[in-house]
């Protein structure tokens, strides 16, 4: 009888929204493709990004649902922006995105959330989220490619946010501009839910 594999503790995914099952199908396709393309054995891409072979072959399967660090690591290792896992097929005109078919992405430990606010068709050099950062929240943002930038105004609560050794506080309609190729946190010292919006920024080397 064939063993189940299981993915890793640090990998294991949960239920994201009522959108899971979508962005489930919608990421399997993309990474198939894009690994295909470029030519990685689901060996060599984990090497690469630092997620099991078991979780890259799940997620293709579509058995999983990536959470939002999973999918930084797999696109840090495939050199392609995030938005490019989330990619659906290009569409003409004007693009309505209704909150409750919004792609909504959670933390391992579900105190954070990224919602996307653009329509993931093709390469995008700037992508915009929305953050929600539970009271007491706390998390780690491994370095993104070189040259990434972050762009960050808090809209309600407080922000505490490390990027390397510098720390900085925000309140509301404080904004920071920072390089995200390096390690950062994003903290919640309240007992209040806190609310940015983010705007990142790649170079021409991500793509």
């Amino acid at each position: 009888m064939a063993t189940k594999l299981e993915p890793a503790e640090d990998d294991k995914d949960f239920s994201l929204s009522e959108s899971g099952d979508y962005i489930t199908e919608v990421v399997k396709e993309n990474l198939k493709l894009i690994r295909h393309t470029k030519g990685f054995s689901l060996d060599k891409l984990a090497n690469r990004c630092g997620v099991s072979r078991a979780m890259l072959s799940q997620i293709e399967q579509g058995k999983s649902v990536p959470t939002i660090s999973v999918l930084w690591k797999i696109a840090n290792g495939l050199s392609v922006p995030f938005s490019e896992l989330l990619k659906e097929k290009d569409q003409d005109g004007v693009h309505v995105l209704k909150a409750e078919n919004s792609k909504v992405l959670f933390s391992n430990s579900k105190v954070f959330a990224s919602r996307a606010l653009f329509p993931f068709l093709g390469n995008r050099k700037t992508e915009f989220y929305e953050l929600v950062l539970k009271p007491g929240g706390h998390e780690v943002a491994e370095p993104h490619k070189t040259g990434t930038t972050e762009n960050i105004v808090v809209v309600s609560g407080k922000l505490r946010l490390r990027v390397g050794e510098k720390v900085v506080e925000l309140e509301p309609r404080d904004s920071v501009f920072f390089k995200a190729d390096v390690a950062h946190e994003y903290s919640n010292p309240t007992d209040q839910e806190t609310l940015m919006y983010l705007v990142m920024d790649y170079t021409d080397e991500v793509g």
